[in-house]
């Protein structure tokens, strides 16, 4: 049995899954931001449609 090669794979394996974690954290993170954007362009379009109810209600159409 090769104990300084098992230790040289179970070193690399811990450093790939700390990688994944950390990766996969600053995805969260991003997506986190990117979702309250998302919400705050929702809130804004609803503040639009009760300050001005006939914007974006009628569409002229001229074949």
């Amino acid at each position: 049995m090769d104990i300084a090669g098992l230790s040289g794979v179970m070193s690399t394996v811990n450093l790939q899954s700390q990688v994944g974690v950390a990766v996969i954290s600053k995805a969260m993170d991003t997506n986190e931001v990117l979702g309250q954007g998302l919400v705050e362009m929702i809130d804004a379009a609803a503040m639009e449609q009760s300050v001005n109810p006939q914007v974006g209600s009628n569409i002229d159409i001229r074949i």
